[in-house]
């Protein structure tokens, strides 16, 4: 056992203790007077044991048996810090075991010498160890611990903490220099080497202004403990690298260790960068230094740990980790660090330098006659569909020089969506650090600064600035004409990316300027989707909420898409709502169409009206004759049920549990859904009555038990009749869209129904989720089920994203109607209204909607079931066609509601670029009901993502 300090550069090869197990628990009784088992765990440089006690099987604590190279005072130190903190911070902190005789900390002897063994107490739960998914709240959650720590430990001193070890970022560099000269593979050296060239520089700049302080310096994936698998972190192990070095070092060691995990880029570290820092504030040097002490940390692990495998070939612990090693530093190599710093800078909310103005003036000032060009996602250079293609922007440029423009800028910095990708799992590179320009006739440069010709390009500088102007065929400070000139910003140390994605974008201007000044303009930044969410936060109300924490702000679709500002395309699954697809054209011309013509309210002659009614009755029965338009879904349920109340001259109506339709008085009394309300039940008024949920998988009876719900409907029903009290009507979901899609058992609306009707009351069958063909084998709900409904409410599809709701009944019950006034909506119905409504109905006959509803969503249901063979959270696949569910448990026989994982999982898909949400009572159940024209590519990625979800983590 070591008397003196460590110092790693003179004992650079650490092999660790590997003491039998037999031997161990021989020596823990002797020392400790204990019997026990043991158990190994993996250390690179110990040696770490679980010990249970012999007789009864309980964990006694973790044994660690340190490198001999360490001295006492040093494994005192790091108990000491421990105990230190534990009494400072709400984190569950090990200690040393009290035994018989007092602590459980000795020198012993063993066989392979004197080697100190303690034994630490347990910390039950589960770490981040592997690669898989970190969300950002656990991200976060890690860079807080640090900065607890980080704090926690700032009055702690040790006379041990002038200790040298290799994880010491102080000395980086040195531990770098001395493991390259031994390793073997000149890949590595290179990598290695490149990253010492990018960060030496920075650190040599800052290093001496950076504060030093105690720190624990080993806060990663695999020292953190989570209580459960549903938990975020809440306690720290393993103080063995304990020491006073630079402060920042924490952090950067703690976001390091992330980079290995699925779905984590640099840019998805910052959650943990502002926790740490809104508990200890980094100073601009610590906020520069940071990413050059990640990429050397990754360093310094890949060389650390390819040693480790050298010299100790049977240390599997070490041998595995070099796969995650090399992520690390691959990753952290991904983004430069003036890049990262000023990325940092911005999420941190501080100010971001940028590089001075162009200086060299307007490199085409002789044109007066300027076009700027548009691709973003609003720009109607994008409408119909024209994103997809590959040439529009071409063509739009020559477009404009034809129309008189002499240039047409594409300016750099502004988000790109023309020739974007349609599904993307990771943000895609949207936009460019260059200007692109289009000039009418060939042009001379106009400028004194002094101009180097290269094959293709020109590069111009004016003092330490410069821009590259390339194309095909330059040759002389004429610019040829009608060719698409790049106008790049020129770095003399970073390679300058064509483009990069949105969230690097701040990051990359800092550092590069913007060379659309070389053309005399200066374009300003837009708008963040933060700003705009505090804006509509503050005037929207609470209860009218958004879609995910932190949403993306979605200004474009075409059919199964949906664009963000950014120009990142979504795929969406969720979107009935878009039932023909976003911006269909048929549906914006019909539209605009009859904007232009006349859009007044429906008491006006005007035929749209009466087509689209006959349209929408020539899908029905014939007794079905007669319709009432309404502008949602909530209006169409509260007139059907005012509609049955007038017919029957009732107030009493029967609903389902847990069903939602809508928020209107009438149609929030029949609403239970404990989703929408949690107190849904108790709070019904006393004319509304439930039977029991309909599920044939969660519900009260399961599987082929299911068939008793009917007779049981029916016996309610006929209670209610008994008591006096007949009913006016009956309404649910002719199929179960609220629990995500779930068929009715065969027969129970036929059973259901005939009650009803033997007390003179109404059949209301609710479609707003399920009509209009979205089931694929039926166009109609209730068509499943074999019987015909009194009135029918529907809404959501048939206007395709414009407000239209009917409600289809007979012309009996809907004269009856008069015993309660007059109807009247202003808008339900008007000639805009229509004219959309007759496009809907038109669009999912000619494009065999239907047809594609069944084909897609039966291709889409195979896929779905088979993830339920391999995942044991996929409990059931719900639907038919294109409404369907997916639904999540924790346990098969108790069918425990995967609430937290659900979110979780739609969150995860969000970041895979697929829009997702839950539903259902429990919130456990995906609802998938994509735009009807979504194509098997786009179901086939959608399941895709959600496997590699539930295979990477979520």
């Amino acid at each position: 056992m070591a008397t003196e300090i460590f110092n790693y550069f003179t004992q650079t090869e650490l092999p660790s203790p590997t003491l039998p197990e037999q031997e161990v628990v021989e020596l823990v009784e002797k020392h400790f007077g204990v019997r026990t088992t043991a158990s190994s765990l993996g250390s690179q440089q110990d040696q770490n044991f679980v010990l249970r006690i012999e007789d009864s099987g309980e964990i006694l604590g973790v044994l660690k048996l340190s490198n001999p190279a360490f001295s006492v005072a040093e494994i005192q130190m790091q108990d000491e810090a421990a105990a230190h903190l534990a009494g400072k911070v709400e984190l569950r902190i090990p200690s040393i075991v009290e035994g018989a005789h007092g602590p459980m900390s000795a020198l012993w002897e063993t066989s392979q010498g004197e080697i100190h063994g303690r034994v630490i107490k347990f910390i039950p739960g589960s770490n981040f160890m592997g690669s898989s998914y970190l969300s950002p709240q656990a991200i976060a959650r890690m860079g807080e611990i640090a900065g607890i720590v980080s704090t926690g430990l700032a009055d702690f001193s040790h006379p041990a903490s002038s200790r040298v070890l290799q994880w010491d970022l102080r000395y980086a560099e040195k531990v770098i220099d001395q493991l390259l000269a031994d390793e073997p593979d000149e890949q590595v050296k290179k990598l290695v080497e490149r990253a010492v060239e990018m960060t030496a520089p920075v650190l040599s700049g800052v290093g001496p202004n950076l504060p030093q302080q105690m720190g624990h310096f080993d806060i990663t994936d695999d020292n953190i403990m989570c209580p459960d698998a549903h938990s975020l972190p809440d306690a720290v192990l393993d103080f063995g690298d304990v020491a006073k070095s630079w402060a920042v070092g924490e952090i950067a060691t703690t976001v390091s260790s992330m980079l290995h995990h699925a779905g984590v880029a640099p840019v998805n570290v910052l959650p943990a960068i502002k926790a740490f820092h809104a508990l200890r504030p980094l100073s601009e040097d610590e906020i520069d230094a940071l990413w050059p002490l990640v990429i050397q940390r990754g360093a310094v692990l890949v060389l650390s740990g390819r040693q480790q495998s050298r010299i100790d070939e049977d240390n599997e612990y070490a041998t595995s980790a070099l796969d995650r090693e090399m992520r690390i530093l691959v990753q952290a190599l991904t983004v430069p660090p003036a890049v990262m710093a000023a990325t940092i800078r911005e999420a941190l909310g501080l100010p971001v330098a940028h590089p001075a103005s162009w200086s060299g003036g307007n490199l085409l000032s002789s044109l007066s006659r300027v076009e700027i060009l548009d691709a973003g996602t609003t720009s109607t250079l994008n409408d119909e569909g024209a994103w997809l293609d590959a040439t529009t922007l071409e063509k739009a440029a020559l477009c404009a020089l034809d129309a008189g423009a002499q240039l047409v800028v594409l300016p750099a910095w502004q988000p790109v969506l023309t020739g974007a990708p349609s599904r993307t799992h990771t943000s895609p590179e949207t936009i460019p650090t260059h200007a692109t320009i289009w000039l009418a006739e060939a042009t001379q440069l106009t400028t004194s600064a002094a101009i180097e010709s290269q094959a293709d390009s020109l590069t111009v500088r004016a003092g330490d600035q410069a821009v590259a102007l390339s194309a095909p065929g330059i040759t002389s400070t004429t610019l040829p004409a009608r060719t698409a000139i790049t106008v790049s910003p020129v770095h003399e140390s970073l390679d300058v990316p064509a483009r990069v994605t949105a969230e690097l974008a701040a990051g990359w201007r800092s550092v590069l300027g913007d060379p659309t000044e070389a053309l005399g303009l200066d374009l300003g930044s837009a708008r963040d989707a933060d700003e705009l969410l505090e804006r509509r936060e503050k005037v929207l109300a609470e209860v009218q909420e958004h879609y995910y924490q932190h949403p993306p702000q979605m200004e474009r679709g075409w059919r199964e898409y949906l664009m963000d500002t950014n120009g990142r395309v979504y795929l969406d699954m969720v979107n009935n709502v878009a039932s023909v697809g976003h911006a269909h054209p048929r549906v914006v011309k019909a539209a605009t169409n009859q904007m232009r013509l006349l859009n007044t309210n429906s008491r006006f002659n005007y035929h749209a009206i009466t087509e689209y009614a006959e349209m929408i009755t020539e899908t029905l029965p014939e007794q079905l004759d007669t319709v009432f338009f309404v502008n949602s879904g909530s209006e169409a349920v509260d007139l059907a049920l005012r509609l049955a109340m007038a017919y029957t001259s009732r107030s009493d109506i029967v609903c389902m549990s847990e069903s939602y339709h809508g928020w209107t008085y009438a149609s929030d009394a029949v609403s239970t859904s404990i989703a929408d309300n949690p107190n849904a039940l108790s709070t019904r008024p006393e004319w509304i009555h439930t039977v029991d949920a309909a599920n044939s998988y969660r519900g009260v009876h399961r599987g082929a038990e299911a068939v008793k719900y009917g007779p049981e409907a029916v016996e309610v029903i006929n209670g209610i009749a008994q008591s006096g009290k007949p009913i006016a009507g009956f309404i649910s979901e002719s199929y179960f869209g609220n629990a995500g899609g779930v068929a009715l058992p065969d027969g129970y609306l036929e059973q259901v129904y005939a009650a009803v009707r033997a007390q003179g009351g109404l059949a209301i069958a609710d479609e707003v989720q399920v009509g209009f063909g979205r089931l694929g084998q039926w166009f109609w709900g209730f068509h499943q089920q074999g019987v015909i409904p009194d009135i029918v409410a529907v809404a959501k599809s048939i206007g395709g994203g414009h407000p239209i709701g009917a409600v289809i009944t007979s012309r009996e019950i809907a004269n009856r109607y008069r015993t309660q006034g007059y109807f009247f909506s202003s808008t339900g119905g008007s000639p805009v209204s229509s004219e959309i409504g007759k496009a809907i109905l038109g669009i999912i006959k000619d494009e065999g909607l239907q047809e594609n509803a069944l084909t897609v969503g039966s291709h889409l249901q195979q896929r779905l079931q088979s993830l339920s063979e391999k995942y044991p959270i996929v409990g059931r696949v719900h639907g038919s066609g294109l409404y369907l569910g997916l639904e999540f448990i924790r346990d098969t026989e108790s069918l425990e509601p995967a609430t937290e994982e659900t979110e979780a999982i739609c969150n995860r898909l969000l970041e895979l670029g697929v829009i997702m949400q839950p539903t259902g009572d429990y919130q456990n159940v995906l609802k998938i009901k994509p735009p009807l024209v979504v194509t098997m590519d786009s179901v086939n990625y959608f399941v895709d993502m959600l496997e590699h979800v539930l295979e990477t983590g979520y």
